[in-house]
């Protein structure tokens, strides 16, 4: 069963607290090995308006293996406060992950708790995380919410610094367009953090928490939309600086310095782009701070689409070229048996002829000889031109018809194979999570040091029915004739399958059983290379790995079954 990431799943935060920075690596009964997740947040960092006081409630006690209506089995706590508590869970009727908060019934905000989770399940958009329980059960109300294992939150995007421009406009625009039409249906966020924007393996944007994690603290604000319009003008700050756009650093990023107030992001880090700068200030417009350029502030989230609308329209960057690998010769084109090519002008030595029959014997045999030769000739000729005169005039009849063998393969040129350069290329994920999608390069930049890698599995060779297989689509820059596909592996043992297919883009519309299979191969060594029977002609090129073997612990993961993949090449 896989190892799967779910760091940035849950939806409750700590409110001032250290953050949950314990991990937890081993593999649960579900087969699901997850990462805490970071609460850095605080309602005073972020200008939230703060709620109630903290009520004083004992949380009932749960342990791990607990079942809530014999079917939500707990497997980890990540979050207890204020008298509730949120776990990652799995739903055994259904077999999958899911999340659950859970709090006393007597608690001051179950109530609120339910119907905020409730309103959140009725808007069924899926740029949220979805709501898919809300129950109150004897002593326990509990919330059950998606678990969403190929998601990143943005707190983690940030550690390593900004995000491109396009990320960061993407980030903004689906953020802004799910706030608006939340607040169209009556709903509001007011804990839109970095914790709680969530990015996909697919690139989509998503929002966990909407009401729920308000009403968990019982935070609520008497401007709900410009409320939830700062903190997004706030997000697209740190995205562009990877700074806190208020003086407390907040979800592991520095604040700004003291004593010099809100300024733009374009002054704050250089190469900012302009417009996304100015978009920021004028959702952060607030105690005296004014827009670029005074441009009104943006209010609420559909003022902030409006204005996203406006702007000249950013676009993905250019995918990089990847010159094609230098032409080597070879040893047959450098001469016999690999000796170079004399130098032009150079004189070859002759070899000495062996010298002639000069004995009484030898002169004998060569008269010998040469008499048997010329009657050959003779009656060679003889019989060749009695065969013409038979024939007579048939050879010159146009009537005449050449029957040729089609099966003659004397006739055929061999066909040359050559390289074929790869453009690009994405992970291809069937179902569950994603493996190494940040990776995918490795496998082609001509390095056999790097490596795209499979998490560990705890059953196998075979991956199924866990998971169908994991693998990579590459893109050849235009159709091409595919004959052979060879690639480098990490992992040695019993045993490797890898199938390789057509596909009709980075991202199949049909699953693999809807692609045309190129050729597959099977390996324990630390090579595989496929041979079609004949070339298919595709761009793209599905590498799908069915099979792994089981490997020991290493610097990446624990002992189980695991491959890595290097150096994969295609020729046509």
């Amino acid at each position: 069963m896989a190892e799967r990431s779910t760091a940035a799943v849950d939806v409750a935060d700590n409110s001032g607290d250290e953050p949950l920075t314990a991990q937890a690596d081993q593999s649960t009964a579900d087969g699901v090995a997850n990462n805490r997740e970071r609460d850095t947040d605080s309602d005073e960092a972020q200008g939230n308006p703060t709620g109630e006081e903290t009520v004083k409630v004992s949380p009932p006690e749960l342990h791990s293996g607990h079942k809530l209506a014999r079917r939500y089995r707990l497997e980890e706590c990540v979050t207890r406060l204020d008298g509730f508590s949120s776990w990652r869970a799995v739903d055994e009727k259904l077999r999958r992950a899911v999340g659950v908060h859970l709090l006393p019934a007597d608690h001051a905000r179950a109530r609120s708790v339910l119907a905020a989770a409730r309103s959140s399940a009725l808007l069924g958009d899926p740029r949220f995380v979805q709501v898919l329980d809300a129950v109150e059960d004897n002593d326990l109300v509990y919330v059950v919410h998606e678990w969403l294992p190929d998601a990143t939150e943005l707190t983690a995007l940030l550690a390593s610094g900004p995000l491109e421009v396009y990320d960061a406009y993407q980030m903004v625009s689906q953020v802004a367009s799910a706030m608006a039409a939340a607040h169209r249906e009556g709903l509001a966020h007011l804990r839109l953090n970095p914790n709680a924007v969530l990015r996909t393996s697919t690139g989509q944007w998503r929002i966990r928490g909407l009401a729920v994690n308000a009403a968990l603290r019982g935070i609520s604000s008497e401007t709900p939309q410009r409320t939830d319009t700062e903190a997004i003008g706030a997000l697209l700050y740190a995205t562009l600086t990877q700074r806190w756009p208020y003086e407390s650093d907040a979800y592991g990023l520095a604040g700004l310095p003291k004593d010099i107030g809100l300024i733009p992001p374009d002054q704050v880090r250089a190469g900012v782009h302009r417009g996304l700068s100015e978009l920021a200030m004028r959702a952060l417009a607030n105690d005296g701070a004014t827009a670029s350029r005074h441009e009104s502030p943006c209010t609420t989230p559909e003022e902030l689409v409006k204005a996203i609308g406006e702007m000249p329209r950013i676009r993905p960057p250019e995918p990089a070229y990847t010159a094609p690998p230098q032409y080597q010769r070879t040893a047959y084109q450098q001469g016999p048996y690999g000796r170079p090519a004399p130098h032009p002008g150079v004189t070859q030595p002759v070899p000495t002829p062996p010298p002639p029959l000069q004995s009484r014997t030898g002169k004998a045999l060569k008269w010998s000889v040469s008499a048997l030769l010329i009657a050959a000739l003779g009656l060679g000729s003889w019989q060749l031109a009695d065969a013409l005169m038979e024939r007579g005039g048939k050879a010159d009849d146009p009537n005449q018809t050449q029957t040729v063998d089609g099966d003659d393969k004397n006739d055929e040129q061999t066909r040359p194979v050559k390289p074929i350069s790869v453009e690009g290329a994405q992970e291809y994920v069937a179902s569950g999570s994603a493996q190494a999608p940040q990776d995918v390069t490795n496998t082609y930049d001509a390095d056999a040091s790097t490596f795209w890698r499979t998490k560990k599995y705890n059953e196998g060779p075979k991956l199924a029915p866990y998971k169908p297989g994991v693998g990579i689509v590459y893109d050849l820059g235009s159709p091409q004739d595919v004959s052979t596909a060879s690639i480098g592996l990490r992992y040695t043992g019993d045993h490797t399958t890898v199938h390789f297919y057509a596909a009709d883009s980075l991202s199949p519309s049909t699953g693999v059983d809807g692609m045309t299979e190129i050729a597959s191969a099977t390996t324990t060594g630390s090579s595989l290379t496929a041979k079609a029977s004949k070339p298919v002609k595709t761009r793209y090129v599905l590498l799908w790995m069915t099979d792994v073997p089981n490997a020991p612990s290493d610097g990446y993961s624990g002992a189980g079954y695991k491959q890595a993949i290097t150096d994969v090449t295609f020729k046509g």
